[in-house]
């Protein structure tokens, strides 16, 4: 068997080799959806992203005679080992063919560049953050992603397993129909109830007069809600900006719920239309004019992906979450969304898993998160 060779990504042609792989990996499958090529230039910080202005990454390109056939990328997230006093290093952006040498030898390349920073534990695939594209796809196979959620060959988890990695969380994705809302579980319908009695609850939309003003707000929600979730790390305050920024042409008021109680914002929920099948035709290019054919008509599009509910800690356990849902629900059925995906939900985020499916929602997707430390199990709790 020829020799793989590992080469760190420094020039721009490697960039490019770097980026274009995938396109050679999936083209002759038709679930994969390409990425928006300006978003993953900056999200491996070929391009200048606020993630990385206090944390690093170093992308690693594998080849055989010359031709790229796989790549990684190590990422130091300073800001996780602050909150959880330790020291890992993380992996992602990582494809490769199904050649359990290469994707060793890619993994090899991330646990060297750690070692030199003496950083012996790892944990991936997150691109780059848990804030953003995370988690092996190992189950759900037969549809294409949501936007913004990750897609993989099968064999991946086997390459990672065979590496010595081992699970330590999965993610779910949910099917649901909006009328399960209309056939709640009895229990449900009661603590829904029992909240609207219990606060002065306001339910409104995202304010498009006031966008910038929301998405801060949304942001902030999710800041203050997840404060206990596995693994997370507040998103700071340049990466608010840039994700504002990014989300401006991208997300509908009509999707966005918003509760406040005596004046004060306690809960939002925002959607995003599945911009997937129009990201395939414009193969991820926005330029030059892609980004007009991806935004043109939005009411067209049908399906949807509800993101994120948040509720901050001290309203999380009296329903808010199911009120902020019912309060969408016209403005979805007059947008004519009848399905949507809920997604992503954490494994141990029994609370949540435990409504969604009391209210009828179907798990239609896992994805996993891995852990790899020498002498130790790598399914330590973050």
């Amino acid at each position: 068997m020829s020799t793989i060779s590992i080469e760190p990504v420094q020039t721009g042609r490697q960039q490019k080799e770097f980026l274009d792989f995938a396109w050679k990996l999936y083209r002759e499958d038709p679930l994969w959806i390409p990425p928006l090529r300006q978003n993953i230039k900056e999200l491996v910080n070929f391009v200048p992203h606020p993630f990385y202005v206090r944390n690093r990454v170093q992308c690693f390109l594998a080849r055989r005679e010359g031709e790229v056939v796989g790549r990684i990328a190590a990422i130091l997230n300073v800001g996780h080992n602050e909150r959880y006093h330790e020291q890992r290093g993380f992996w992602g952006f990582f494809e490769s063919i199904d050649d359990s040498e290469v994707s060793g030898a890619l993994f090899d390349a991330v646990k060297g560049w750690f070692a030199e920073q003496d950083i012996h534990k790892m944990r991936g695939p997150v691109n780059p953050s848990l804030n953003h594209e995370i988690g092996t796809l190992v189950e759900g196979f037969d549809t294409s992603p949501a936007f913004m959620m990750t897609y993989n060959p099968p064999y991946y988890e086997k390459l990672i397993v065979d590496y010595g990695y081992e699970k330590t969380q999965d993610l779910y994705a949910y099917w649901g129909h909006l009328n399960m809302l209309e056939g709640l579980d009895p229990k449900l319908k009661f603590i829904v109830d029992e909240a609207k009695s219990r606060f002065n609850l306001k339910l409104r939309r995202m304010d498009r007069s006031r966008f910038k003003e929301d998405v801060y707000t949304f942001l902030d929600i999710y800041n203050r809600s997840l404060v206990g979730t596995w693994g997370f790390v507040p998103i700071d305050k340049a990466e608010v900006d840039k994700m504002a920024a990014d989300l401006k042409h991208l997300l509908v008021p009509e999707l966005t719920s918003v509760c406040e109680v005596d004046g004060q914002v306690i809960g939002s929920m925002f959607g995003m239309l599945d911009y997937n099948p129009r990201i395939k035709k414009i193969d991820g290019r926005l330029f030059p004019f892609g980004f007009m054919r991806l935004l043109w008509n939005k009411k067209a599009i049908k399906n949807m992906r509800l993101i994120s509910t948040n509720v901050v800690p001290e309203y999380q356990r009296w329903g808010i979450g199911l009120v902020i849902l019912e309060r969408l629900v016209p403005d979805l059925k007059a947008w004519g969304v009848e399905e949507v995906e809920f997604s992503w939900v954490l494994e141990s985020n029994h609370l949540s898993r435990a409504s969604l499916e009391r209210g009828g929602a179907k798990r239609s997707k896992t994805y996993r998160m891995y852990d790899y430390a020498p002498a130790e199990r790598a399914s330590e709790t973050a």
